[in-house]
């Protein structure tokens, strides 16, 4: 599955961001991977900076063996990584690269995703034509110990016309409701799911959540 367009972003998103570590090791992660896409998840953002290039070359086709044609797959800040792999799209960090550079480095579309703190750099991400926006820190994080959470008011302040915007940092099934009902388009998580000791239920809590009040929303 390669889906390079906005329409692809199937709404709402219900986003997991990987971390071996936390999941007990990349075997371990791709297991818990393969259950949460089963159970609501629709986009998995791998985010694993700190291995060289080819072992994240390798994860990521692992991941696009697991999430093809149940969810999208974007590698973080790697244009190369991300069409070896046959992802879908690239999640850019706030202070990472500029959207026109990496359009001008893909030799394929792909979506493009920008992770952002404030209202101006989302902005400046919408105008720039960002795909999707992921906004945080939303509540205190276990895997951003020390960050402080901004609250679930910056993902309205940060929304933008015609881009999904999703929360992160700290959110959980339980807290996944007032996000959406902030503004967001969806929400993305870590340790909800890859800290359970069962991410297949813990995806499926997080969807019905996040699915109960977009429907309600509407």
């Amino acid at each position: 599955m390669n889906n390079a367009s906005p329409s692809a972003l199937s709404l709402p998103i219900v986003a997991l961001v990987t971390d071996r570590n936390l999941a007990g090791g990349p075997d371990a992660l791709i297991d818990a991977v393969a259950r949460a896409v089963d159970n609501g998840v629709n986009l998995v953002q791998m985010r694993e900076k700190d291995l060289p290039d080819a072992m994240q070359l390798a994860l990521a086709q692992r991941l696009r063996e697991v999430t093809n044609d149940k969810a999208l797959l974007f590698v973080n800040d790697s244009v190369s990584i991300a069409e070896a792999s046959g992802a879908d799209g690239v999640q850019l960090t706030e202070n990472s690269r500029s959207i026109a550079s990496a359009h001008a480095r893909m030799a394929r579309p792909l979506l493009i995703g920008r992770s952002v703190h404030g209202v101006d750099a989302a902005r400046e991400a919408a105008a720039q034509g960002a795909d999707l926006l992921v906004v945080g820190t939303v509540y205190d994080s276990p895997t951003h110990p020390g960050q402080p959470p901004a609250g679930v008011g910056l993902v309205g302040w940060c929304a933008q016309p015609g881009v999904p915007v999703i929360g992160i940092g700290g959110i959980t099934a339980q807290n996944a409701g007032a996000v959406m009902q902030a503004g967001a388009s969806g929400v993305a998580v870590i340790s909800a799911i890859l800290g359970s000791a069962s991410p297949a239920d813990a995806a499926a809590r997080l969807a019905a959540a996040v699915q109960t009040t977009a429907v309600s929303s509407a």
